[in-house]
């Protein structure tokens, strides 16, 4: 039996979820700000991951959503685009990045 989805469990279990080999020549901070639930960042570097609640100093992309809209993405009941289309999700940055989660990390 799986574990119940939770925030901590995501930001443990993404570096475990990361493709490096889509990451080539890839230096980048994901900084994720939810609204009611702890921040926390995803640091891309040297083709390795490393995820860590808080806030970053100085972040490539900040996605904002809240805790309920990120469980959804994150199982794959909800398309990031989807979520971004409907007001559910906003970024600030380089979003050209946000396209590439979903190569970036697997389900």
């Amino acid at each position: 039996m799986t574990s119940p989805l939770t925030l901590e469990r995501i930001v443990n279990k993404l570096p475990d979820k990361f493709n490096p080999e889509q990451a080539s020549n890839l230096d980048a901070v994901l900084q994720f700000r939810l609204t009611d639930a702890d921040s926390f960042y995803i640091q891309i570097q040297q083709q390795a991951c490393y995820s860590q609640f808080g806030e970053h100093d100085d972040p490539s992309l900040v996605l904002h959503l809240d805790e309920a809209t990120l469980m959804r993405v994150i199982s794959g009941e909800q398309d990031g685009m989807s979520a971004y289309l409907k007001g559910h999700l906003r970024a600030e940055g380089n979003v050209m990045l946000a396209t590439r989660l979903g190569k970036l990390f697997s389900r």
